[in-house]
């Protein structure tokens, strides 16, 4: 792995001072400060990429532009079923079979013949016009007859329609979808040049948790485990295997010290309990503290720290609202950076009800978009330890310190199932 960029890693920690020990309110980041540091880590280290099969790539980024390696169409086509003619008709049908997709060019159609032609094949030389089936009638002295009026070129895709050899199709930074796929596919590609995903272990702390059952005797389920490894796979992270590692702070350092991976997420022990093991840890590894605290609620006690030159940690609070704040709050940015995604333009809504603010931080509230509504709805269960309202949400909206009153425009965050229809509260 490559060191990242000095200056823009200078620049992005000028944003948030020295770095704190303790998670206390008054040195917490702002909210947005603490994205836009997430963020400029995230591009500030020279992009791995690789170049894979088309069949590997879905999901990835383009790493250089996608420019096309052919015309499209590379020749005439038929855009329908019918007839080719040439010239003014009535037209003598020529024997002798159909123009068929995939077959080689035909001979020339001179004026005043039609041919059976199917949909994508190549237009015979000196054809004038393709004649839908539907709008053709022939006569018993094998001639062809027009029940439309025929335009010149109609229904001919004519060779770079679409685009010339070396057009660019899409910019960097575009990910590949499947849609994408299939114009890579047709513009002549096998593989495509994308950027490497950056790897991401998680590390899910707490004597507390089952990952089986009802709980029982003071257990809990574990709803974290089951939620990041997805959330952070849908970031553009390669995830590996979740470790659950309760509370043991040495089990916590040999975890944290040995991931080779670029990005360590951890759930809970951010704050300042017996068994918050995770700052003395991070002490413990020489790791540099860039974000201790964020004034937002749910999730003030996240982090963001850098354990090696290449090599982050994130972590999360225990409760699992508070960690979905820090995953949009640090992680999200962060890993957009590293997998070479572009940011989402971003978009606002109006809320319907009035919102409950926090006196003096940030906060993040569940909602949702009724259909054809041009407002968004909070929900309920948006407490700290509530996952029932984020599982019914389209996005979060972020209320400034004081809340918002009824019609307020509210900056609204995507959740990233929801980011393939960007800007659907607009």
């Amino acid at each position: 792995m490559t060191d990242p960029d000095v200056d823009g890693v200078e620049e992005a920690l000028a944003l948030v001072g020295p770095p704190a020990r303790k998670p206390e309110r008054h040195r917490a980041t702002p909210w947005a400060e603490a994205r836009v540091v997430a963020a400029r880590l995230g591009t500030a280290r020279p992009t791995r990429t690789r170049r894979v099969a088309l069949g590997e790539a879905l999901g990835g980024v383009l790493a250089e532009p996608l420019a096309a390696l052919t015309d499209l169409p590379s020749f005439d086509t038929s855009a329908m079923d019918g007839w080719a003619v040439a010239g003014p008709g009535p037209w003598q049908i020529r024997e002798g079979g159909s123009v068929l997709a995939g077959h080689a060019e035909t001979p020339p159609l001179p004026d005043g013949e039609a041919v059976r032609i199917a949909t994508g094949a190549r237009v015979p030389p000196d054809a004038t016009a393709v004649i839908r089936s539907e709008h053709a009638r022939a006569d018993a002295t094998g001639h062809l007859h027009a029940q439309r009026e025929v335009t010149h070129g109609q229904d001919i895709r004519p060779r770079g329609q679409e685009c010339r050899s070396g057009d660019q199709l899409l910019p960097a930074g575009t990910p590949v979808t499947p849609a994408v796929l299939g114009l890579a596919a047709a513009a002549g590609y096998d593989e495509l040049h994308t950027v490497e995903r950056p790897r991401v272990d998680v590390l899910v702390l707490g004597d507390e948790l089952l990952t089986a059952g009802l709980p029982h005797d003071g257990l809990i389920r574990d709803a974290l485990g089951p939620m990041l490894a997805p959330w952070l796979r849908a970031l553009g992270a390669d995830v590996g295997e979740t470790r659950r590692i309760g509370d043991d702070a040495d089990a916590l350092y040999a975890a944290v010290t040995g991931s080779g991976a670029d990005v360590v997420i951890t759930t809970g022990g951010t704050a300042a309990g017996p068994v918050d093991h995770v700052h003395p840890v991070l002490r413990k590894a020489g790791a540099e503290l860039l974000v201790d605290g964020v004034k937002v609620r749910p999730g003030h006690p996240m982090l963001l720290g850098r354990l090696t030159p290449a090599t982050y940690l994130v972590g999360l609070p225990g409760n699992p609202l508070a960690a979905v704040s820090g995953l949009l709050t640090l992680a999200e940015p962060l890993l957009r950076g590293l997998a070479g995604r572009r940011a989402p333009e971003p978009y606002r809504a109006a809320v319907r009800d009035g919102v409950h603010g926090h006196p003096h931080d940030t906060r993040l509230v569940p909602v949702t978009r009724p259909a054809g509504a041009g407002h968004v709805v909070p929900l309920h269960y948006n407490g700290p330890a509530m996952l029932r309202g984020i599982a019914a949400a389209d996005g979060l909206a972020v209320v400034p310190p004081g809340g918002a009153g009824a019609g307020d425009v509210l900056e609204i965050l995507d959740l990233p199932w929801a980011a393939t229809t960007e800007g659907c509260f607009t």
